[in-house]
């Protein structure tokens, strides 16, 4: 699978980007993160920074944060 979200449990924003690609049929992977940010090593090795959601595109060499500038992503580039 390209397409990897990481994302929180219980985040409402991460539940925004989901709730999108589950819309318009878009497989991806879930890698679940840890609450708290210092626990965060693995998105921080991915995007640089430790917020989430951070969408991956291995197909398109894609890394992407920030929940409204993913929305917009998924909308421009899979829909």
């Amino acid at each position: 699978m390209s397409i990897t979200l990481y994302q929180l449990d219980g985040c409402p924003y991460c539940e925004k980007v989901a709730d999108r690609l589950d819309e318009i049929g878009v497989e991806y992977e879930t890698i679940w993160t840890e609450a708290l940010h210092s626990k965060r090593d693995e998105v921080k090795r991915v995007s640089g920074q430790r917020g989430v959601p951070v969408l991956v595109d291995d197909e398109r060499g894609i890394t992407m944060p920030e929940s409204e500038h993913v929305l917009e992503l998924i909308d421009r580039t899979y829909a």
